[in-house]
């Protein structure tokens, strides 16, 4: 008789997997049979029940007798990983001469399913009863790497798709967040009289499968589906293990350390190089020149052309080698043929990065001019930005290395995008809204510097506040990922992923992989590093915007103050959408609101003070929202009347804001303003006094107020 698979096998467990490995890529096999998987499970702690391997019918029938029925029976074939598609899988066996006529039925479909499948026998399980199914797997993704997954399992997972990845390996909070991220959280908890299933049980399932397969990078999907979830334990009673032994070699990387020396030559310079400089109006290294001498840049400015020799005052060199000196950074602006040889000079002129406007690479097809200038810049230790791209702006070096308009708005805002029309976007709402920015910087093709490159810059500029992105793609979101969990810690970063409609989920061997739709990963993904998902444009600018004006919220206690009651319903609405905690009012808060409103009015929360108040009604609620500790962000709904005009609503909610100051007191205030044209005027007075207010909208204020939550949670503010 065969005997029941030990829980660990003789043997180091690095000795172990080598060997499934091995075996497994010997025999041509890009999956391990369930046997082998179980061993791998035993090594890691994932429980799966008592099971053997039988050769026979008599062998299935003893197996099952030793571990009690009911069993499962699986067929064990290298071919067949879809098991019940095979018609490979009989649940329910309740005796031994069952077992018997269950194992030659089971070999009889699956020779039938595949004539040509090795079919090395039937596996013996016993069979887990009771709780709720649930799936954990993985995958590897190509941006992010190693994903670990949770979510509702069984039959209907590929149907409800209930599904939530985090980064692998995972720690027992993203764990533990991930049992509360899919729609069927309350479900894990028991409805209906049901049980809670043991929620530090799938945590640790969790931990160990992300474990696993960051130790194994052979490992491209698992599942284990289904896992039984019960009240006390999670066992697994089915396990899938894809494997590919071509692995992908690492992207390059430098160290945090290393990018933040070569970024801060290139975003600070001293001295910058224009290659394909001109005296010719028209012509983008004219547009290049003109940038850097009116915008004020002070540092030195070297023109480079083959024939001239001046433009626009200042003297030509033929190549940035006969330049006298450093040079920090050389700004192309030649066409794409005359790159290579170029950046080649830069690489032995020991220039730190090199911006590359010019367009005719990847985006046009040009895959090998784009590498052949990737492989250069690495032979000379050169930072690329770009190829095509606008160029970049640091305003504190009044530095426009760009064809683009200047732009000389200084504040402590960095904005970056992959495209150019977005970028011209950015400049103009900056300017638009008296938006003040430390830089705006385009990424283009990516070939070389990246969102990560410049999360690390910004990290340690003290010119930068709050970071806000625009991106097509991560090139590497791995490292992003860990970029942003760094910075976001101290400053917010805000990210506008574009292209959030799923492409289709890819061809998959395993339930986990077809379920991976490309946005799914990058909304947990960004969540997991503690980045503010902006879902349009104007949220990305309005939240770069509007989260450095806003204090940091000191806990969840939201109040709405608001003049006109629709406002007030449409305002908790958008609460809800973005995950604030409208404050259940207090008796004694709520009478205290009621002595300065009329009768017909409303306390409660919100707060509706109703239109025909006076000046003093906003001024005595708005001041006793922001003196009661129990509440931690006020949002102002302000309807415009005659008796209180908007700019006499505007100039009083700033007085009370500034009394409040004075005794210490700061708390994020939001408004929205409902009137004719004369609330524009009063949102922009807020605006500029530190209140983040918009007219004609209830939404984007608590927008705002929703992103700059978000960030403090993430980073342990609160």
């Amino acid at each position: 008789m065969t005997a029941l698979i030990d829980p660990i096998r003789a043997g180091r467990p690095a000795d172990i997997v080598r060997r499934l490995l091995d075996t497994a890529r010997a025999e041509g096999r890009t999956a391990l049979t369930a046997p082998e998987a179980k061993e791998l499970c035993d090594l890691y702690d994932i429980p799966v029940p008592r099971e053997g391997l039988a050769r026979s019918a008599g062998e299935a029938a003893a197996l099952a007798e030793a571990m009690g029925f009911p069993v499962v029976l699986k067929i064990v074939s290298p071919q067949i990983l879809h098991k019940t598609e095979a018609g490979g899988v009989l649940v329910g066996v309740q005796t031994a001469e069952e077992v018997r006529a269950g194992f030659q039925t089971i070999m009889d479909r699956a020779r039938a399913y595949d004539s040509q499948a090795e079919l090395r026998g039937v596996q013996v399980q016993q069979m887990v009863k009771g709780g709720t199914e649930v799936i954990i797997g993985s995958i590897t993704d190509q941006s992010f790497g190693k994903l670990v997954a949770f979510g509702l399992g069984g039959v209907l997972v590929e149907v409800l798709k209930d599904i939530t990845f985090r980064l692998a390996p995972v720690s027992r909070e993203d764990a533990l967040s991930m049992l509360d991220g899919i729609q069927a959280a309350e479900l894990l908890k028991g409805v209906r009289g049901g049980k809670p299933v043991d929620r530090e049980a799938l945590a640790a399932v969790i931990v160990n499968v992300s474990r696993l397969v960051a130790d194994v990078p052979e490992i491209v999907e698992l599942d284990l589906n289904p896992v039984f979830a019960r009240e006390d334990g999670a066992t697994a009673a089915d396990v899938r293990i894809v494997l590919d032994f071509e692995l992908k070699p690492a992207r390059y990387r430098p160290t945090p350390e290393q990018i933040v020396a070569k970024m801060n030559r290139i975003m600070k310079p001293d001295a910058v190089a224009v290659i394909g400089a001109s005296a010719e109006d028209g012509k983008i290294g004219n547009s290049v020149m003109k940038n850097l001498i009116n915008g004020g840049y002070q540092g030195k400015i070297y023109p480079i052309h083959p024939k001239a020799e001046s433009i626009l005052g200042y003297m030509a060199y033929k190549s940035v080698k006969d330049v006298p000196g450093t040079i920090d950074v050389a700004v192309f602006a030649v066409p794409a043929k005359f790159v290579a040889q170029a950046l080649t000079e830069v690489g032995e002129k020991r220039i730190a990065g090199a911006v590359l406007i010019p367009s005719g690479f990847a985006e046009t097809g040009n895959v090998e001019g784009q590498q052949e200038i990737v492989e250069i810049a690495r032979r000379y230790d050169v930072r690329l930005m770009g190829p095509n791209i606008y160029g970049f702006y640091y305003t504190p070096k009044n530095l426009c290395a760009t064809f683009c308009t200047p732009y000389d708005v200084k504040g402590k805002a960095a904005l970056s995008s992959q495209s150019g029309g977005i970028g011209m976007a950015i400049i103009g709402f900056s300017r638009s809204a008296r938006m003040g920015v430390s830089a705006i910087v385009g990424l283009g093709n990516k070939s070389d510097i990246d969102e990560d490159d410049l999360l690390y810059f910004f990290e340690q500029d003290d010119n930068t506040q709050v970071v806000a992105m625009h991106c097509e793609d991560l090139k590497d979101g791995r490292a992003f990922a860990e970029a942003a969990k760094r910075v976001s810690q101290k400053k917010p970063v805000i990210v506008l992923k574009a292209g959030r409609t799923s492409l289709g989920a890819r061809a998959a061997s395993s339930h986990t992989g077809a379920l991976a739709g490309n946005d799914r990963i990058y909304e947990d993904v960004l969540k997991q590093s503690g980045v503010v998902r902006a879902r349009s444009l104007q949220d990305l600018l309005q939240f770069a915007r509007g989260i450095p004006v806003l204090p940091t919220p000191g806990g969840e206690n939201v109040v709405i103050i608001t003049g006109a009651g629709g406002s007030g319903v449409l305002l908790s609405d958008a609460c809800v959408d973005n995950g604030l905690s409208l404050m259940a009012m207090p008796d004694d808060l709520d009478a205290a609101f009621r002595t300065f409103i009329p009768p017909f009015g409303a306390a409660g929360n919100p707060v509706d003070i109703t239109g025909g108040e006076p000046p003093t009604t906003y001024k005595n609620t708005i001041r006793l929202g922001l003196e009661d500790d129990r509440i931690h962000a006020l949002i102002l709904g302000y309807w415009h009347t005659i008796i209180t005009p908007p700019m006499v609503f505007a100039k009083l909610v700033v007085e009370v804001k500034e009394e409040m100051k004075a005794k210490g007191i700061e708390k994020p205030i939001v408004a929205s303003l409902a009137g004719d044209v004369q609330v524009e005027e009063a949102a922009d007075y807020l605006y500029d006094h530190g209140v983040v207010a918009y007219p004609y909208s209830t939404e984007t204020p608590v927008a705002v107020l929703g992103a700059k939550y978000k960030w403090a949670r993430a980073a342990g503010l609160l």
